[in-house]
Order: C-alpha cells, then sequence, then structure tokens
C-alpha cells in the first residue's frame, strides 16, 4: 500500500498541521485528510506544492507499506 509520508516530514522540519493549511492553498479538512492518509488520490499539483514546502522530493512524500489482512 501506497501511503503519504507528510506527518512524519512535518514533524522532521519542526512544521504543524496549520502551517502546512495556511501554505498550501487547501481548505483544512483536505489538508487534514492528506496527512492522515484519508485521502484516494492526490493531484500533480498537490504533489509538487507539498515537495516545494516540506523541501522533498516526490520519493520521500510516499512511502510503501504491506498491508496486514
Amino acid at each position: 500500500m501506497v501511503k503519504l509520508n507528510v506527518s512524519e516530514l512535518l514533524t522532521k522540519r519542526g512544521k504543524t498541521k496549520y502551517w502546512l493549511y495556511k501554505n498550501l492553498g487547501m481548505s483544512y479538512q483536505n489538508v487534514n485528510r492528506i496527512i492522515n492518509n484519508e485521502t484516494k488520490s492526490i493531484s500533480f499539483e498537490t504533489i509538487e506544492s507539498l515537495c516545494i514546502l516540506l523541501e522533498c522530493t516526490p520519493g520521500e512524500l510516499f512511502k510503501m507499506t504491506t498491508k496486514k489482512k
């Protein structure tokens, strides 16, 4: 399963959900869904914005996990 690594990157950078919300230009609900991995899709534009804000690459933004049954 592919998951977003936003929460960990925020912690590493010393940033908060609120900071991301203010800088990403999305609703707080959508930002919260992204951080909590509750979104089913994400646009390239959002990926690019997250990478710029979090100073990371797309490879760092995503992580692969094994899904347990």
